[in-house]
């Protein structure tokens, strides 16, 4: 009976590795850590549930018909998306590894939206111009200084916007 009970628990290990020992979550190099204790790989598989979550801010509206242009997380970051008509589906219009934000129509005729893309999550932003009937993407500022949008002019012909280019620390 021994015998049988041994090689049912053996067996078991062999089916089941993870439950046979504890993984843990290994903390990133970067960080020291002092009395923490080990966070079991379950509980933080567990909790991922609740910090998975998407949603959808308002980005604008289009200036002469009833879409609006929204931002949310499809996949790993947060692109824009048009909503046609109310209560419609979202068409998503970027798709790039970096997040984007920020996307505000051409005031005039909507054929366009300028927004924010973040590079390699560090923050530093430019601004790119989509064209609406192409789904060309142009860059507008250097690729170099963090920017950040601002408003439209009066006319719709020009739009304001912060940097870092004269110092590269001041906005």
């Amino acid at each position: 009976m021994k015998r049988y009970c041994l090689l049912v628990a053996l067996e078991a290990m062999a089916v089941f590795p993870a439950m046979a020992q504890d993984s843990y979550v290994a903390p990133p190099e970067s960080l020291i850590i002092d009395g923490v204790p080990k966070i079991p790989s379950a509980l933080a598989e567990t909790a991922g549930r609740y910090a998975a979550f998407r949603s959808a801010s308002l980005s604008d509206w289009h200036p002469t018909r009833h879409e609006i242009l929204i931002s949310t997380r499809f996949a790993e970051t947060p692109q824009l998306h048009l909503v046609a008509i109310p209560g419609g589906a979202r068409q998503q219009l970027t798709f790039f590894a970096d997040s984007v934000g920020n996307g505000r129509f051409h005031p005039n005729a909507g054929d366009y939206i300028v927004f924010m893309k973040d590079v390699g999550g560090g923050e530093w932003y430019q601004l790119y111009r989509y064209d609406t009937k192409s789904g060309e993407v142009t860059l507008l500022t250097d690729g170099k200084s963090r920017n950040l949008m601002g408003p439209w002019s009066s006319d719709g012909d020009r739009i304001a916007y912060i940097s870092t280019r004269r110092t590269g620390k001041d906005m």
